[in-house]
């Protein structure tokens, strides 16, 4: 097994586990491009909390 493809992997579960958890899991979109658009939304929050947080 690749390290350091495995610890990217572990990285970004951390991620989902994170947005789930205080941004809510799930996708209230019923179309694909408004899903996406809430999956991205919800990234760009989950990056301005971490920066606001970690300066």
């Amino acid at each position: 097994m690749d390290s350091d493809r495995y610890h990217q992997r572990s990285m970004s579960e951390t991620v989902f586990s994170s947005i789930k958890r205080t941004l809510c899991g799930a996708v209230r979109a019923r179309n694909w491009w408004l899903e996406f658009r809430e999956i991205i939304l919800k990234a760009t929050v989950y990056n301005l909390r971490r920066s606001v947080r970690y300066p």
